[in-house]
């Protein structure tokens, strides 16, 4: 983890809560939790209200396949991490019947509607009408998009803050846990989301993140944050980092971290600008492919 913040600055609830997973598990907590729990009001909070409701919600798709398009999207962006985790996860959901390596086990839906979660990942202006795959429901596409949306946050997050496996049983304790859960930590560590709780699931779900990354109170300014997430800033002493976590997360490095520092940005105004780069690009993908889904 590149932030001491993430590994030891967390409210005492939730040290206490790691500290008793640990005890039980007998394995470290994974610095997926770590980053989501700490200031969960900030980020960590609408972005589990989205994952538990987009990843074990009623959908079309398996949660299985919902783990493949996790996997797929981190392939995307190189993230190991998650791209391990997911490969994992693959497994536990569908029960052995997909095969992370082979998207052809899953129902030929999953195959026609990965072309466009790629297209709207890797290139999101180029985005049209004749991405969306026939013969898969409005109602799916939609799932499926707001599934990339949740991974292409987390893939730049696991990416910038160097997310990584401690060990295979940690792997292995750590996915069978979040499937167990389905995505859902205990509302004592997460607290109320501070966005609406009207509205059509998928528009509230990524209209709270949306709202709470960048117009809630934070080290940063709510200026601050939104030209992170779209680049307006250009001559910011964080601009190049906060490009470098929108187009290529994977590419962060020790050093850029270290240089923000010494630039005089504390911790925490790196982790909001980090988390508002990568809200920002996830979003930016999303909104492409809901432009080019036709309306009901």
């Amino acid at each position: 983890m590149r932030l001491d913040v993430l590994d030891h600055e967390h409210r005492l609830r939730v040290r206490m809560f790691f500290s008793f997973a640990e005890l039980t598990s007998r394995v470290p907590m994974s610095d997926v939790p770590k980053t989501l729990l700490y200031r969960p009001e900030f980020l960590g909070t609408p972005l589990l209200d989205l994952s538990a409701e987009m990843m074990r919600g009623p959908s079309f798709w398996t949660a299985g396949e919902r783990e493949y398009m996790a996997m797929f999207t981190a392939q995307l962006q190189q993230c190991p991490f998650c791209v391990e985790s997911h490969t994992e996860m693959i497994k536990i959901a569908s029960n052995g019947e997909i095969d992370a390596a082979d998207p052809g086990s899953a129902r030929p839906e999953l195959t026609a509607v990965l072309a466009l979660l790629e297209k709207v990942t890797t290139t999101p202006d180029d985005v049209s009408a004749a991405d969306i795959p026939q013969g898969v429901g409005r109602e799916a596409v939609l799932d499926a998009l707001h599934v990339n949306l949740i991974w292409n946050v987390v893939n730049r997050l696991a990416n910038a803050f160097g997310f990584q496996l401690g060990s295979e049983e940690q792997l292995l304790k750590g996915t069978k846990s979040l499937h167990r859960f389905g995505y859902r930590f205990p509302g004592f560590l997460t607290g109320p989301t501070n966005g609406t709780t009207t509205g059509e699931r998928h528009s509230r779900l990524a209209r709270n993140l949306r709202t709470t990354v960048f117009e809630a109170p934070g080290k940063t300014d709510p200026a601050t944050r939104r030209a992170a997430a779209t680049g307006e800033l250009s001559d910011a002493p964080w601009a190049s980092y906060a490009a470098k976590v929108r187009d290529s997360s994977f590419r962060v490095t020790d050093t850029d971290i270290a240089d923000l520092k010494s630039a005089g940005l504390s911790e925490d105004e790196i982790f909001e600008i980090t988390a508002a780069a990568a809200v920002g690009a996830a979003l930016r993908s999303l909104d492409a492919g809901l432009r080019a889904v036709p309306h009901a």
